[in-house]
């Protein structure tokens, strides 16, 4: 579609007051007047101020330069005074409502901008996805927004606001560049956002109507899948694969409680509480901010948690962990046919009997009183075993991948 810009940024009688005869000013000059307006209204000068300062007199002197309106107006002094001022209260009340409070109240004016356009008409769609929408367009319009800063102003390629005066000015800059009016071919002007919007509307696939009952219905019947739409097939597909065993999350936190209790239960209070933080996803700052740790302690402590865990898994608890991983004695621990060869090959006549053992479900009292030892020694024996098992497990897994690289 061609279109092009209106006189840039042109601003109407009703969104200023009426210019007062001014004269013409310099650049410097210019900047000189906005950092005492902003001393003034501050009373401090914020950091980043002169160059923010400067940038916005270099803006209204090229807006005024190109509009053919200020220039016929024989008051091009009072109109750079009246953009200036107009554009520096906007930057300063985003700076006075902070950098949190400030990208809340930009990202709501946008939003009531585009809330109508950013979904085809007929598109009936819940707040929920609407808002959706919302937040899925203005992140790739702030990015458009900060490429337009940048083309704009004479600042580095790579340029980001790095001081909370920078950000009120960009911040500023974006709802000025939101705004702005753009001539259509039909001779309207609609504004920038409204019509990213729209082509954002345009973009997003039509909607199709699915019986979800007969999407997940099962006939067993290969025919039957097959005569599915593709939208349906997609939606079973996904359905499907989002399904989850119930089994397998109680599982899991089983495991997770046994490895709690064990933990605490060996003094490691400290170990579990960095388990629970992990099992959360938070970063290691807030791991560190929280349990009080320097970066080298938390190291230590993770070399710790690692040790108690593999020993929780080869001890009394093996059969839960595995279990759990689907690496059972029934599943072979876990290995491959051919793995599990391997395996038993490296055994003796004493780790194979122990094995046949387990694999009988003898107790630890049987198969110490079968090898004549005490059940402490069967314990100690079968965690080796186990450990065997885990580096012949990974140590083909690494070979078949080493193999495949070259």
């Amino acid at each position: 579609m061609n279109v092009k810009t209106a006189n840039l940024n042109q601003i109407s009688d009703s969104e200023l007051y009426a210019p007062e005869n001014v004269k013409e000013t310099d650049t410097q000059g210019l900047t000189e007047m906005l950092l005492e307006e902003i001393r003034s209204q501050l009373k401090t000068s914020p950091s980043r101020a002169d160059a923010v300062a400067n940038r916005i007199a270099l803006e209204v002197e090229r807006i005024c330069h190109k509009s053919d309106r200020i220039q016929t107006s024989g008051e091009i002094g009072s109109w750079q005074f009246t953009l200036a001022r107009h554009r520096l209260h906007k930057c300063l009340s985003y700076y006075q409502l902070g950098s949190k409070q400030g990208r809340v109240e930009l990202h709501s004016n946008l939003s009531v901008m585009i809330y109508r356009h950013v979904a085809p008409s007929h598109a009936q769609l819940t707040f929920a996805a609407r808002y959706n929408l919302i937040e899925d367009f203005l992140q790739d319009f702030y990015a458009e927004s900060l490429k337009a800063f940048r083309r704009e102003n004479e600042v580095d390629a790579n340029y980001s606001p790095r001081t909370q005066f920078e950000l009120a000015e960009y911040m500023a800059f974006t709802e000025q560049y939101a705004k702005r009016r753009i001539q259509l071919p039909s001779r309207n002007s609609q504004q920038l956002i409204v019509l990213r919007a729209q082509s954002f509307a345009r973009r997003q696939p039509s909607e199709t109507a699915l019986d979800i009952e007969q999407a997940v219905e099962f006939k067993g019947d290969e025919a039957s899948d097959q005569s599915r739409s593709p939208a349906m097939q997609q939606v079973r597909l996904r359905l499907v694969a989002q399904a989850t065993d119930p089994s397998e999350a109680v599982l899991r936190d089983r495991v997770v409680s046994e490895l709690v209790q064990y933990l605490e239960s060996q003094g490691h209070s400290d170990c579990a509480d960095y388990l629970i933080l992990k099992l959360q996803d938070l970063a290691a700052p807030d791991i560190d901010a929280i349990l009080g740790l320097t970066p080298r302690e938390r190291d230590y402590l993770q070399q710790r948690f690692k040790y108690h865990v593999e020993k929780f898994s080869r001890s009394s608890h093996w059969k839960l962990v595995h279990q759990w991983l689907g690496a059972d004695l029934d599943q072979k621990l876990g290995m491959s046919s051919e793995q599990w060869e391997i395996f038993v090959a490296q055994l003796d006549s004493q780790q194979q009997q122990l094995l046949q053992l387990k694999q009988a479900h003898k107790n630890d009292q049987e198969i110490a009183k079968a090898l004549k030892c005490t059940p402490k020694q069967v314990q100690k024996r079968w965690t080796g075993l186990l450990e065997l098992a885990w580096k012949t497990r990974n140590s083909t897994v690494d070979q078949a991948i080493s193999e495949n690289e070259q």
